[in-house]
């Protein structure tokens, strides 16, 4: 009797789905002249913002990690709601945490966000290095060990030096994590003097291209990054046709190692 030869199946492909969005507490702008224009709706809730987010939440369906900047964290501007939680809860995202940052007594409290359809093993919030306290990261690990998928969200400082130390203090966070995910509103551009500092000290990888997402109305400036360790390849970037506040929300898929990121499925994500 012969033996029969069962085949190896080959590991199910593995794909992620990120987008990074500074949502600017809801408020939709559309040309310079409005930042002052409408400069109330910095301070007021509205039901425009809530018409914005429930837009926004209509698109989070079709990814499975989402990286949120400058989402409110409940204060007069966002009528008193957590707008992470808001959106997760409106798009059907299991899980959701959010890193609360620089507060303006109860006129405004700015804060990062994830939301995911996996289930983060530890989500861990980082106080940035900056002479204005009031930016920070968020870290969160699916998966342990050497095999742990680490994705970072931040929104860095404006000044250049700030964000020099910024990306130096990342960069030693993200060091001792072979597959690792960066992504956010950076305000800086790829090629600038503190981001080949960022890919000096660690293994993320600069972008192939850069993508233009600042203004929103009219992109000039490359602000908003999707940025992966040389073990994930990155199939495409693109940004959103719908603009939700000044700055376009950033996408990218990416195909990860089979050991990577744990028990990790995308099974079930909505088109």
């Amino acid at each position: 009797m012969t033996r029969a030869t069962v085949a190896q199946a080959d590991p199910p492909e593995r794909r992620l789905r990120l987008l990074s969005c500074n949502i600017l507490a809801g408020a939709s702008v559309q040309r310079y002249s409005e930042y002052v224009t409408r400069s109330i709706n910095a301070v007021l809730p509205g039901r425009n913002k809530m018409d914005n987010l429930d837009r926004l939440a209509e698109v989070l369906q079709q990814f499975d990690v989402i990286g949120l900047q400058e989402a409110d964290a409940g204060s007069l501007r966002s009528g008193f709601l957590n707008q992470t939680r808001y959106l997760a809860e409106t798009a059907g995202m299991p899980f959701w945490s959010h890193q609360p940052n620089r507060a303006m007594a109860r006129l405004a409290h700015s804060a990062n966000g994830l939301i995911s359809r996996l289930k983060p093993h530890s989500v861990l919030d980082y106080p940035l290095p900056s002479r204005i306290p009031g930016r920070g990261a968020l870290l969160a690990q699916f998966g342990e060990g050497d095999s742990a998928l680490a994705v970072m969200i931040a929104h860095l400082s404006l000044s250049a030096p700030a964000r020099t130390r910024q990306l130096g203090f990342i960069a030693e966070l993200l060091q001792d994590f072979p597959h690792a995910i960066l992504m956010g509103d950076l305000n800086t551009e790829p090629h600038s003097a503190e981001m080949t500092h960022l890919f000096a000290k660690c293994n993320l990888q600069p972008p192939a291209r850069p993508t233009l997402t600042f203004p929103s109305w009219k992109p000039r400036r490359a602000l908003d990054h999707i940025l992966t360790s040389a073990t994930l390849r990155i199939d495409k970037v693109w940004t959103l046709p719908q603009a939700f506040s000044d700055h376009l929300s950033l996408a990218a898929e990416i195909h990860l190692p089979s050991h990577v990121g744990g028990m990790i499925s995308t099974r079930g994500r909505r088109q």
